[in-house]
């Protein structure tokens, strides 16, 4: 695998390329720059295809990596050169001035790096190959882990709307018997009041009946 099959790198802060190098000339950095400008700021791996080449980008924590490659190529080799890339950027400007430096400031001190980079993808394509499809089938674990996980958080989060529901009917049921019991007390309390009246009239008409007899106190004259 030569050097041509990588064609232009670069890195940048969100719109603001640090660093970059290539050895070729053409349209490919207006492309690969406006594409950076609509790319999105979460971090994730995007690859473009236009005129037989491919536009890769890496987005990790604030800062994008990009490399124009030849189509046939493929994808997993550009993004194994970007995340070696990335490690070296990361291990060198870690928490420093990559964060408030200016456009194309880091050239002379990192484009030599970059080229470096070029050129070991070139003495060794079998390691990078191999180190693609490793990092493939890791992105692919992940991916898979991320989607069991999801599954997972979805599925708690049913189990604790149920939990919600249950406790909630506990709760409403619980409400219920004591509002029934109370209404039970109320009712009770006002039987005996109906009780209590009924067997007052009943002895006042008792009384009453007594004494129309009697003609008042006098029953034993």
């Amino acid at each position: 695998m030569g050097q041509q099959n990588l064609i232009y790198i670069f890195v940048a802060r969100g719109t603001v390329i640090l660093a970059e190098y290539t050895e070729f000339t053409g349209n490919f950095t207006s492309i690969a720059f406006q594409c950076l400008q609509k790319l999105p700021a979460t971090n994730k791996k995007f690859t473009y295809t236009c005129d037989g080449h491919t536009f890769n980008f890496l987005v990790s924590d604030g800062f994008t990596y990009c490399v124009v490659a030849v189509e046939s190529v493929g994808m997993q080799f550009p993004m194994a050169f970007l995340e070696r890339v990335k490690d070296d950027f990361n291990n060198k400007y870690g928490g420093g001035k990559a964060a408030t430096a200016l456009a194309q400031s880091l050239n002379k001190d990192f484009g030599p790096k970059l080229k470096e980079h070029m050129q070991y993808c070139v003495d060794h394509p079998e390691e990078m190959n191999k180190l693609a499809k490793v990092q493939s089938q890791i992105s692919e674990v992940k991916g898979v882990m991320r989607e069991n996980i999801e599954k997972v958080l979805d599925r708690d989060e049913k189990i604790q709307l149920l939990v919600d529901k249950t406790d909630n009917l506990r709760n409403q049921a619980q409400e219920f018997r004591q509002q029934g019991t109370q209404m039970r007390r109320k009712m009770w309390l006002q039987n005996m009041k109906i009780k209590l009246i009924v067997l007052g009239i009943i002895i006042a008409l008792i009384i009453l009946i007594v004494l129309s007899v009697c003609h008042g106190f006098k029953c034993g004259d």
